[in-house]
């Protein structure tokens, strides 16, 4: 049981310029009760005002802001935010931690080290000083919708910067609760367009429609929502292959979805072993809350249909002949805002890899081996320990599958799956 003692630790996420800055300056000057330490990872973008900072008193400490500068802190700053949270928390002058990451940080890897430090890391000689309490992605109404709504691509105006809707897409999807800032500036079917998206995306997370970021305290400070394991699970792209896997169950057509513990547990470590489960054929299934039966499930009722906001799984055995696939890639549908999942390459049938696209950001990762790539010994094994390996296994192909989900906007489904059959060896 983790102590009451361990100071609550907010973590503001999102792009550059949503207003994270602002809700942070908000927060300080509203703040009732709490003796706020504030971490910032600047890297040119953030700049706390600093008449506030300097005000001292009520708000905050005089040496209660931290700056971490030159990196970010979900990769080359991550042991400098732990060695800032250790030594905010020996001054014991504080009681609530925040913490504004860069706008080109991931936030996946920046709980993780927080997380580390809450006690369920005691075999690591880790203190548990700290406990992340909520994440709050503050999301750029207006740039939603000109990435996402059918207006100009934010990249043709930002030549060679990094993916911006790759960045979007990963804030939104791995937080507690979702600030849909500057809806002053959009006009209300945009912003319902944007909603729309959003809760795609996270259909889970709280949702607050904000003006300069002005927001009641209490939904973003001392929430005790956060839960890593339920976070990571609600994003839309990982609800629909379970929701692909408990249909198949129902029909006897059964598809397992894989767990990646890489992505949540060790997102630094990319080599495990992968347990699928899978049906005998191929199908496209999931789109506007069908099943490949045709069956309508109620619960999937909720992408955004009235702006041609869908997802579908897009399923099958064979590998993909890898050149086809990337020329595919070169030309991939605008339509597409999400894309991913596990798949396989004809010229590496050992290697399992984990597909991602984001915007223009599309990418594949090795993420382990198959449990077909085994020796027999392994294989029968893995069988008897697992009962699903067993009565999914195919003799052609073992446990080796491919299984994407789509999410988009005015998707031709046909079309992209049989341009995907098409890059199928």
């Amino acid at each position: 049981m983790k102590s009451n003692k361990l100071i609550p630790v907010t973590l503001l996420t999102g792009y550059l310029g949503a207003g994270k800055t602002t809700l942070l300056n908000y927060v300080l000057n509203n703040q009732k009760g709490y003796k706020v330490a504030v971490i910032v990872n600047d890297i040119g973008e953030v700049n706390i005002d600093a008449n506030l900072i300097e005000k001292g008193g009520s708000i905050v400490e005089k040496d209660s802001v931290v700056p971490l500068q030159n990196g970010c802190i979900c990769c080359t700053l991550k042991t400098d935010l732990m060695e800032q949270i250790v030594s905010i928390t020996k001054t014991q002058k504080f009681d609530y931690i925040l913490i504004e990451a860069s706008g080109i940080c991931e936030p996946v890897p920046i709980a993780q080290t927080i997380c580390a430090l809450d006690g369920s890391a005691e075999d690591q000689g880790l203190p548990a000083i700290v406990r992340l309490d909520n994440i709050v992605a503050v999301v750029d109404a207006l740039r939603l919708v000109s990435e996402f709504g059918g207006g100009d691509k934010l990249l043709d105006e930002n030549k060679g910067e990094e993916d911006i809707a790759n960045l979007l897409v990963q804030q939104i999807e791995f937080c507690n609760t979702i600030l849909i800032n500057k809806t002053d500036l959009v006009s209300p079917e945009e912003l319902n367009k944007v909603k729309a998206v959003v809760k795609t995306l996270q259909p889970h997370a709280k949702i607050i429609e904000t003006t300069k970021s002005q927001v009641e305290l209490s939904e973003i400070l001392d929430t005790k929502l956060f839960d890593f394991e339920k976070v990571y699970g609600t994003a839309r792209w990982v609800t629909e292959l379970e929701s692909s896997e408990n249909e198949h169950d129902d029909s006897e057509e059964h598809s397992h979805h894989h767990e990646h513990d890489h992505e949540h547990h060790n997102h630094e470590e990319h080599e495990h072993d992968h347990h699928h489960e899978h049906e005998d054929h191929s199908h496209c299934d999931h789109e506007h809350g069908k099943c490949c039966c045709g069956h309508h499930h109620d619960e999937n009722h909720q992408h955004g249909d009235e702006y041609g906001i869908s997802t579908f799984v897009y399923y099958r055995r064979r590998p993909f002949n890898r050149m086809k696939l990337e020329l595919f890639a070169e030309n991939w549908p605008e339509s597409i805002i999400r894309a991913k999942g596990m798949m396989w390459f004809s010229d590496e049938d050992d290697g399992a890899y984990l597909f991602e696209q984001a915007g223009k950001q599309i990418s594949a990762s090795f993420a382990g081996i198959w449990v077909a790539a085994a020796s027999p010994e392994q294989i029968a094994q893995a069988k008897s320990e697992d009962e699903r390996i067993a009565k999914i296994w195919d003799d052609k192909v073992g446990d080796r599958e491919i299984k994407l989900v789509f999410i988009g906007q005015h998707m031709d489904k046909e079309k992209i799956c049989k341009d995907l059959d098409a890059c199928l060896d």
